[in-house]
């Protein structure tokens, strides 16, 4: 295969046609709802408890999902009028050698998230099974792992557009509504029974701050990032895209975050799945959430193979999904997944200030087809490495600042005030 060849067969790096751009903000706003929804996201809203008061961890959820989604709804805006994904506007704002780096550091990423999101469907099925009365064998865990991977793969076979439109817009939308619905309505009436006002004036024990609360918020809507435009460059307008993911994306962050307060406010448990079992229909409520979960390993299976394209096209991104979901599986088998969880996050954080520069960049009329021909751009990288260093510096020492948002906020200000204005 000749260069030009390669090039132009490289689908994760060139704009998407006018024919591809299917998705309208319902389909956008239904994809990122359902991927906004997870266990995961529960469980950290519980971790919220009893460190803040009920009403300083409401106004953390707010704030922090309206922005996070916001910024999340951002990225995917210039995605669509670009009709570029993730790795191409890494390409065009890093440059077309070093962009390899942070796209190759998003593929561990984005395996690493899938194996993990795996281990929770694993872990929530076992859970299920013998709250029902079976799964006591030692082999369930293992095999609950391989039919969620080899569902996973049977997924990657298909079309993303037509599961986006079909299956996730049609059926498991109102599913998922209607599972968190029965959940927030048992919790709610347990809220009730133990005294609603008592619980809402409920007082904090201290260890957490409101701003740390509100970067653990923001946290999950900033975590997929480096996954929006992937999605979005096959919206048909920016506006509806922006919106689409926004309202998507904000309300399924909010209600999943409060719903994990309320359950730890009734049921103060350290496990999550266990309490939520224990309300009436629990079982079938949170059966329909963790079919839910298989999106989220979709999301990050799919974009990884968007990404591992643009470094290697020969394989197409279908080739590439399936790779993807193999070795997820493969990884969620074998590897201790909830020790490696604080890498994963550390490896997370270097992509905040990676996308505070390309908003930066690329926002309000920033786009210059041309700039991807370079090998490399030194001040949007030294901006980058600046980022992270900031980052883990706020963690370090400032933590009651937030580290999100304020490398986020920097790294956005310089990059854009030192973008050229040809």
């Amino acid at each position: 295969m000749t260069a030009n060849a390669s090039s132009a067969s490289n689908l994760a790096l060139h704009p998407v046609t006018a024919q591809e751009r299917v998705f309208n903000g319902w389909h956008l706003a239904s994809l990122w709802f359902s991927l906004g929804v997870g266990l995961l996201v529960m469980q950290v809203g519980a971790y919220l408890m009893p460190a803040l008061s009920t009403q300083q961890a409401l106004m953390a959820i707010i704030g922090g999902s309206v922005v996070g989604a916001g910024l999340l709804a951002w990225v995917g805006k210039i995605g669509c009028d670009t009709g570029l994904s993730s790795a191409a506007l890494i390409h065009h704002v890093y440059g077309r050698h070093f962009a390899k780096l942070p796209v190759l550091l998003n593929i561990v990423q984005l395996l690493g998230w899938g194996a993990f999101e795996l281990v929770v469907m694993r872990e929530s099925t076992v859970a299920i099974g013998r709250q029902a009365g079976g799964m006591q064998a030692a082999y369930w865990p293992w095999l609950a792992t391989l039919l969620w991977g080899g569902l996973l793969v049977a997924l990657m076979t298909g079309s993303m557009v037509r599961l986006v439109r079909q299956l996730i817009s049609r059926i498991a939308l109102p599913l998922v509504v209607l599972s968190l619905l029965w959940l927030s309505w048992q919790f709610v009436g347990m809220a009730v029974q133990q005294g609603l006002p008592a619980l809402w004036s409920r007082p904090g024990a201290g260890g957490m701050g409101v701003m740390p609360a509100l970067d653990l918020v923001v946290a999950m809507p900033i975590s997929w990032l480096p996954l929006v435009a992937d999605y979005a460059r096959y919206g048909r307008d920016g506006h509806s895209a922006l919106a689409g993911t926004w309202i998507g994306f904000g309300i399924a962050n909010i209600w999943c975050y409060a719903l994990g307060v309320l359950v730890a406010l009734v049921l103060p448990s350290t496990d999550l799945v266990a309490a939520l079992l224990l309300a009436q229909g629990g079982l079938i409520a949170l059966s329909l959430v963790l079919l839910d979960e298989v999106d989220n390993a979709y999301g990050d299976a799919y974009s990884g193979a968007v990404s591992a394209h643009s470094l290697l096209p020969r394989w197409g991104v279908r080739g590439w999904g399936i790779a993807m979901a193999v070795a997820s599986t493969a990884l969620a088998v074998v590897l201790p997944m909830h020790s490696l969880e604080p890498f994963l996050l550390t490896l997370s954080s270097i992509f905040v200030p990676l996308f505070g520069v390309i908003l930066g960049r690329l926002s309000w009329g920033g786009y210059q087809p041309g700039n991807a021909q370079a090998a490399v751009h030194l001040l949007p990288l030294a901006l980058w490495l600046g980022g992270i260093a900031l980052y883990h510096g706020l963690a370090a020492w400032a933590p009651q600042a937030g580290s999100a948002l304020p490398t986020l906020a920097l790294t956005f200000v310089l990059a854009f005030a030192t973008r050229s204005r040809a």
